[in-house]
């Protein structure tokens, strides 16, 4: 009885044990079902934004050689074939190419593939028809070149696909591979599960794992790779609760993205749409069947496997793919045995393809952090499209880099001792063309175009000259302004006295060659005539922001200025007295290609159309005539330009600004030590200046027309009317009412105007 009595009194007990763990158990199960569904709701990936490049947009006219067409290619990774059959294809016979163009979806819609024949003539592409039906093809745009990435800060990366997307092929070696049964099994294969521990039990050790596509995707999206018994508990429970949530595709298309693939230093290879990019350089509906097989294989082991480090290793593992493919009838055995002979095709790993614009991109997010957050950035998959003008972007990096180290060797300077920093812009628009922060185009560290404020020397002079045309009562072109010494006492009793560069005085000079030669003193007389807070308030008008102390020597460009500043005020010249905000960005797309943003073009009148037309001759001058007469040694025989050097003191910084019809560009020249330089304005940044607007087709500059201006010939000499007959005469624009009512002593009434279109370009004729 006691026997008895004593079970009966423990019976309890163990029931409440059971029913205790029970409950425990079915919270834990609870606990990982909210976990995957948590994971696995709503968003998935944290995915960085892809910046696009400006899209090549081609015309029948369009000023093109069919290198730079090739250039752009390869930068897309079109492949060149003997036939073109599929999208990103293209051959070429001499001047004439063949191409099929990807479908790609732009802020406007989305663009269709296009199978086109282009003919090249002259420099220009001379025609553009439909290739099947022989139509002419008024426009076609190509897919832009992706330039970089703004990334998470786990630096993970991923191309999504859904599941439509990714060729039958691959995922049909995919599965005959990882998992033959994972349409058939519930998130656990009971038979991989019992020959991986029958493998661990003779190894003494974890060294196998039995695990189906499911329990590989839970592994990498929320578990971590310990190998340990309670991981795979966990594994497995997980992997019946989510296939009991989600449907095969769902979790098939969530392991394609999501699978690990490869390293590229610090940033992970995820997903196969990416390492398609990152192995093949092309998108993977347009790889070949070898070429799934070996993205396939390398899933086992991507490092183990990495076709560039272990080719061999790497081939073989694809040929095991394509034999057991074969084995199971989903290719051909001809296939497999065509596939085995190809070679791997991986293209050669270049990590400057991750950002391969860093100081350009440097520009593009600071703009967006005006409207986004930086986690948006980084994490929304946004695509942003830019103004980015690759053709232009690649021949700034390589003028700049070449002629910096021409110059160190011509004045026996230390390798890498100068530095530089450049921006290019559309005159209209204002969109940044190309960008340059540093000699060297792949280093992402300080970006000289946009954060060294350094002195701009003369190229504030232009503002002065500009406030005094705005008066044209008492300022012409013509007007003769005092080039002699000059001492001026403030009133704390500092003495100032401005020398010129060539330590010379030119006595009364017109006015436009105080501004073409660049006289200090002359700029500082007339500049303290007309008043500091008068130019102030003209930068102001010209775009400049930063804070301006009224001192005299303000007029001689005692502010510092980044490149990008510089380009800002300049802009507002070079577009006929409009302030346009310099553009990087066009428009921003959500992930699911929805649009978020347009930036269109903004302007606002800033300066008179007339003033602002003098000050563009005048600046004219200062390129013909003036401080930067050298340039058009190396430019086209029509290329016009207006423009200004800037030097400071001690030959600290080397500066041009200069402009044509169609293009701007700034460039500065320096040591970031703040060291002399040893170069002028003109023996320095006008030389890159020059290499880089030399490789632009050229153009006469046609002028708009221009209410209330006319023009006469003047003597230089006196300022006095003139004739096309005298000796020093010049030909110059006035405001209408404003020209000089005096004649010079050879004027004989023999006036030729021209049509005002073409007056500057007979006057250098």
């Amino acid at each position: 009885r006691r026997k008895v009595s004593r079970r009966r009194s423990h019976r309890p007990l163990w029931i409440r044990l059971g029913v205790l763990a029970l409950v425990f158990l079915a919270a834990y199960i609870i606990y990982l079902d909210f976990k995957v569904q948590h994971e696995f709701a709503g968003k998935r990936w944290s995915l960085p934004a892809r910046v696009y490049a400006r899209p090549l947009e081609l015309y029948s006219g369009l000023e093109l050689t069919p290198e730079q067409l090739v250039t752009e290619l390869k930068a897309l990774h079109y492949r060149p074939v003997q036939s073109p059959r599929d999208s990103g294809q293209f051959s070429r016979n001499r001047n004439n190419f063949h191409l099929i163009s990807r479908a790609f979806e732009f802020w406007d819609g989305e663009e269709p593939p296009r199978s086109v024949r282009l003919a090249f003539r002259g420099g220009k592409l001379s025609g553009l028809t439909d290739a099947d039906s022989g139509q002419g093809v008024s426009l076609l745009r190509l897919d832009p070149v992706l330039v970089g990435s703004f990334y998470p800060a786990h630096n993970e990366d991923r191309v999504l696909l859904q599941l439509d997307e990714v060729p039958v092929s691959l995922t049909d070696a995919l599965i005959v591979i990882e998992d033959r049964n994972f349409y058939s099994h519930k998130g656990v294969s009971p038979a991989a599960i019992a020959r991986a521990m029958l493998a661990n039990i003779r190894a003494g050790g974890v060294v196998q794992g039995g695990s189906t596509l499911t329990q590989q995707l839970l592994k990498n999206f929320v578990l971590s790779s310990e190998r340990s018994l309670t991981r795979k508990a966990n594994e497995a429970v997980m992997s019946l609760l989510l296939e009991w949530h989600y449907s095969k595709d769902e979790i098939l298309e969530a392991y394609l993205n999501e699978v690990y693939l490869g390293q590229d230093g610090n940033r992970a290879i995820h997903g196969f749409g990416l390492a398609s990019y990152f192995y093949f350089e092309r998108p993977l509906a347009e790889l070949s069947v070898d070429q799934y097989a070996l993205l396939v294989g390398m899933v086992k082991g991507p490092s183990y496997y990495n076709p560039r480090r272990h080719p061999e290793r790497a081939k073989s593992r694809r040929n095991l793919v394509l034999d057991v493919m074969a084995d199971l009838e989903l290719i051909s055995p001809e296939e497999a045995a065509r596939a085995r002979a190809r070679k791997l095709g991986v293209s050669a790993q270049q990590r400057k393809a991750i950002n391969t614009f860093p100081a350009f991109l440097d520009l593009v997010r600071r703009q967006l952090q005006r409207d986004y957050r930086d986690e948006d950035i980084t994490s929304e998959g946004l695509s942003i499209f830019t103004t980015l003008d690759p053709q232009v972007q690649w021949q700034l990096e390589a003028v700049l880099g070449s002629r910096l180290s021409q110059l160190e060797r011509d004045r026996k300077l230390k390798a890498d001792t100068l530095q530089g920093a450049a921006v290019v812009t559309s005159v209209q628009g204002g969109e940044v063309l190309a960008l340059a922060g540093d000699r060297d185009p792949g280093f992402a560290g300080f970006n000289r175009a946009l954060d060294a404020h350094r002195q701009v020397g003369s190229l504030l002079k232009p503002a002065v000259y500009l406030t005094a045309l705005e008066q044209p009562g008492r300022y012409t072109l013509a007007t003769r302004v005092d080039d002699s010494p000059l001492k001026f006492t403030s009133r704390t009793g500092a003495v100032w006295e401005p020398g010129n560069y060539d330590k010379k005085f030119h006595g009364k000079v017109p006015l436009y060659q105080a501004l073409a030669h660049s006289y200090n003193v002359s700029t500082a007389r007339l500049g303290l005539d007309l008043g500091i807070e008068s130019i102030i308030e003209t930068l102001r008008r010209l775009g400049v922001e930063q804070h301006l102390n009224p001192y005299p020597s303000l007029v001689l460009g005692a502010v510092e200025m980044s490149p990008l500043q510089v380009t800002h005020m300049y802009q507002t010249f070079a577009s006929g007295g409009f302030r346009t905000p310099l553009r990087a960005i066009n428009a921003v797309l959500a992930a699911d290609k929805t649009p978020l943003q347009r930036y269109p073009l903004s302007v606002q009148a800033a300066i008179r159309p007339a003033p602002n037309y003098l000050i563009n001759t005048a600046m004219r001058f200062a390129v013909r005539e003036g401080t930067g007469r050298g340039i058009y040694r190396s430019l086209p025989e029509n290329q016009d330009v207006a423009g200004k050097t800037g030097t400071t003191d001690d030959l600290r910084d080397s500066w041009f600004a200069g402009f044509t019809e169609d293009r701007l560009g700034v460039v500065w020249i320096g040591r970031d030590d703040n060291k002399s330089s040893g170069l002028t304005g003109s023996s320095g940044a006008l030389r890159v200046w020059a290499d880089l607007f030399s490789q632009f087709s050229g153009a006469g500059w046609v002028s708009a027309a221009v209410e209330d201006i006319e023009y006469h010939w003047i003597d230089s000499a006196s300022g006095a009317l003139a004739d096309s007959g005298c000796k020093d005469a010049v030909q110059l624009p006035f405001i209408s009412g404003s020209a000089p009512r005096d004649y010079a002593a050879c004027y004989r009434g023999k006036q030729s105007l021209p049509d005002p279109v073409d007056w500057f370009k007979e006057l250098f004729q």
